[in-house]
């Protein structure tokens, strides 16, 4: 509303009631978040460019071969003719797990009852603790599929390890991109987009 600034408490306060150095700060902020939203949004439109860009190449490449590869999977890396740039697409699979990962749980929990009853407990720690849930109540992936190096011969256990590898599903995938540039010694240097690495 002309005339007000609106403030956190979302009331309007007369302009003549705002002090100037508080106008000047309220100028600031709002221009250099504009900025930032104009440079997202760049941001965002380059890398919709790079993941169009480099399937693009990747498949051309291909039909040299007369291959026609499908999905946007894998890791690729691209080189200037001269050597002096590459672009690195890295891509990440996210992995979760359904319910038969409750059946393992009761597997493990039973080999676990009797295992411990003549043996020291750090091996029911080391589970159980793989089966510990984060803050959003999600199993880390990685502790779980750790279970499955351990050597257990007891088919209870097997059981379980198949109930894991079974449970296991690929919920999505995300594509990285990194731009580097040759140094004088012959290494790479990341060109960082952060701005705090800039």
């Amino acid at each position: 509303m002309e005339g007000y600034m609106e403030d956190a408490q979302g009331r309007l306060v007369p302009l003549g009631q705002v002090k100037e150095i508080d106008k000047q700060r309220h100028e600031t902020v709002m221009e250099l978040v504009a900025q930032t939203m104009s440079m997202r949004e760049a941001m965002s439109a380059l890398k919709s460019k790079f993941v169009d860009d480099v399937e693009t190449f990747v498949q051309l490449s291909a039909e040299e071969y007369e291959v026609k590869i499908g999905g946007k999977k894998g890791n690729i890396t691209l080189y200037s003719f001269d050597g002096k740039y590459r672009i690195q697409r890295s891509v990440n699979e996210h992995f979760a797990f359904d319910e038969r990962i409750q059946a393992a749980k009761e597997l493990v929990d039973e080999c676990l009852k009797e295992w411990t009853e003549t043996s020291p407990g750090e091996l029911k720690v080391v589970v159980n603790d793989a089966f510990q849930v984060d803050k959003e109540g999600n199993i880390n992936v990685n502790r779980i599929l750790g279970l499955r190096r351990l050597k257990i011969t007891d088919p209870r256990w097997k059981r379980a390890m198949d109930a894991i590898s079974d449970s296991l599903q690929t919920v999505g995938s995300k594509a990285y991109f990194r731009v580097s540039e040759r140094q004088e010694d012959g290494s790479y240097k990341y060109l960082p987009l952060d701005m705090a690495k800039i």
